[in-house]
C-alpha cells in the first residue's frame, strides 16, 4: 500500500511532523528501527530552551523561541486530545554562578525575555551568593510527551511500524521510488528523514552537505519524597531538572564517541562531583543512562527538501533541542513541502 508520506524516525521530531501532515489531510506511515520515542527524545531532560540562549546563533534561538511560544498550547491540545498529561510546566530556570551577567542581560533585554537578579538564598535556602532567574522557562516530561505524540498520530489515522530499520533508498531519476527495510520494501509519494543521529548514515550518498553525527550525553536520576527545589538549576554546563513527583534529572556530558550508547564510570564520577559540590547530602542516583544527540554544525538543524531529489525531505540535526524545537520544526517542514522553504535551515548540497 502506497502512502503520501513515509517518515523515518519516531522521536519528537518525527511524530510532530507526522501530526502536522495528518492534520493537513495527508496519509502518513512512520517507521522506527526500534520502538518509537526510545532514543534521544526520551534520553534528554525536557528543558524547553537552549541552556543559555546568548551562547547560540540566531538560527538556533529564533527557531527555539518560536517553538517555545507554541509549547503551552501544544501540550494543552495534546492533553485534550489524548488525555495524557505531558507535565508541561513553566517552572523557571535559576542560573548559579559563574555566569556572564552582562551578556545575559543584554540578550534578554533585546529579545524581551524576563531576567531577574536574585539572592540564591531566596530560592535555595542556605545557599549564598547571587543568581540570575529566568521565570518563563518551561519544561516537559519527555516520556509522557512522546506517549502523547504517539497516541495523537494513531488517533489521526497514522500508521506506525516499529522494528523497521531503514536500509537504503531506491532512486529513479530525480525521485526516490522506494525504501528498503529489514521488513521489506516500502513505497510512498514522498520521504522524510527524521532519524536523529542516524540521519546521515541512512542517507549515505544522498546526504550531500548534511553533517549530522552522534554526540553522547549521559544523565543521572535522583529520587526524593518531594521536589527539593521548584525550578531548573543551571551551573555552567550542568543542569538539575525537578519533576513533580520528586525525581531530579542531572546532566549532561558531551562526548564525540560515535554510536556508542554505553554509560561510563568517568561520566558518573564527573556528574556526581558536580552534584556533591552543591548538595553534599544528596543520596545516590537511582539511574544512569546515555543517549545520542544528532549533532550538527552550529547546532542548526536541516529542515527542507533535498537539493536534487524532488520527493525527499529532512527534519533532523537538532542536537540538544529536538524536543524544544519540535512544534516549530514541524511547521517549517510543512512550509517546505508547500513550496515555502525557510533558507536558514535548507539542505546544503
Amino acid at each position: 500500500m502506497k502512502t503520501d508520506f513515509l517518515i523515518i524516525g519516531g522521536g519528537a521530531i518525527g511524530m510532530s511532523s507526522a501530526i502536522a501532515l495528518l492534520e493537513e489531510g495527508y496519509n502518513v506511515v512512520l517507521i522506527d528501527r526500534n520502538a518509537t520515542g526510545a532514543e534521544a527524545s526520551w534520553a534528554g531532560g525536557g528543558i524547553l530552551s537552549p541552556l543559555c540562549s546568548w551562547d547560540y546563533t540566531v538560527a538556533v534561538t529564533d527557531l527555539s523561541e518560536r517553538s517555545m511560544r507554541m509549547f503551552e498550547k501544544t501540550a494543552a491540545q495534546l492533553f485534550d486530545d489524548t488525555g495524557i498529561d505531558t507535565e508541561y510546566q513553566k517552572c523557571g530556570m535559576l542560573l548559579l554562578p559563574p555566569f556572564q551577567s552582562e551578556r545575559a542581560s543584554a540578550w534578554c533585554s533585546k529579545h524581551q525575555v524576563r531576567l531577574q537578579n536574585v539572592s540564591l538564598d531566596d530560592l535555595l535556602p542556605g545557599m549564598q551568593g547571587e543568581g540570575l532567574f529566568m521565570p518563563d522557562i518551561s519544561q516537559v516530561r519527555n516520556p509522557r510527551l512522546l506517549e502523547a505524540l504517539r497516541r495523537r498520530v494513531e488517533m489521526l489515522g497514522g500508521r506506525i511500524l516499529e522494528q523497521h530499520e531503514a536500509l537504503r533508498f531506491e532512486t529513479s531519476g530525480d525521485r526516490i521510488c522506494g525504501l528498503d527495510t529489514n521488513q521489506g520494501k516500502l513505497v510512498a509519494g514522498a520521504y522524510i528523514v527524521a532519524a536523529g543521529a542516524w540521519s546521515k548514515v541512512l542517507l549515505g550518498e544522498h546526504a550531500l552537505g548534511m553533517e549530522v553525527r552522534p554526540i553522547r550525553g549521559q544523565m543521572l536520576l535522583f529520587k526524593f519524597d518531594v521536589p527539593p527545589f521548584p525550578s531548573i538549576l543551571l551551573q555552567e554546563s550542568v543542569y538539575f531538572i525537578p519533576r513533580k513527583d520528586g525525581h531530579v534529572l542531572v546532566g549532561s556530558t558531551l562526548e564525540d564517541v560515535g554510536f556508542d550508547k554505553s554509560t561510563t564510570t568517568e561520566a558518573l564520577e564527573h556528574l556526581l562531583k558536580r552534584v556533591q559540590a552543591l548538595f553534599p547530602d544528596w543520596p545516590s542516583p537511582v539511574r544512569h543512562w546515555a543517549g545520542l544527540r544528532p549533532g550538527s554544525p552550529d547546532n542548526i538543524p536541516t529542515i527542507g527538501r533535498h537539493p536534487h531529489l524532488a520527493n525527499l525531505y529532512a527534519n533532523c540535526g537538532h542536537f540538544r533541542y529536538g524536543v524544544t524545537m519540535s512544534p516549530a520544526s514541524a511547521e517549517l517542514l510543512l512550509d517546505a513541502i508547500n513550496g515555502r522553504p525557510d533558507p536558514t535551515y535548507r539542505w546544503h548540497a
